[in-house]
């Protein structure tokens, strides 16, 4: 009797890979399903935030001319400094802040630096 309860714990482990990572495969594919929601967000925010200085030209000026300001002071619009800045004024994470002046130096004032 001894002998086939260890014949029967010892076939558990010869069981096929794929057998046995089955459940690991299923948690996987459970985790890929949630990703596509979650990328999709920020992007659609960031839509968002384009449009709005799209249809507000007078926004991107008055951000236009305060890079310009920040140029003259020696500031990039790059720099982490002038990215602080725009998030704060506009209640902005400094990605988006970045991603915004980016778009607005791109499309209304390209001799900023």
């Amino acid at each position: 009797m001894a002998v086939s309860n260890l014949n029967q714990s010892f076939s558990l482990t010869r069981q096929p890979w794929y057998r046995r990572a089955a459940p690991a495969v299923a948690l996987l594919l459970a985790a890929l399903a949630l990703v596509p929601p979650l990328l999709s967000q920020p992007a659609r925010s960031q839509s968002q935030l384009l449009e709005s200085v799209k249809r507000n030209p007078a926004k991107a000026k008055k951000l236009c001319a305060q890079l310009r300001q920040m140029n003259a002071d020696g500031v990039s619009y790059t720099s982490r400094k002038a990215t602080r800045v725009i998030a704060t004024q506009e209640n902005l994470s400094p990605g988006d802040a970045e991603v915004l002046t980016t778009y607005v130096v791109g499309l209304h004032c390209p001799d900023v630096r």
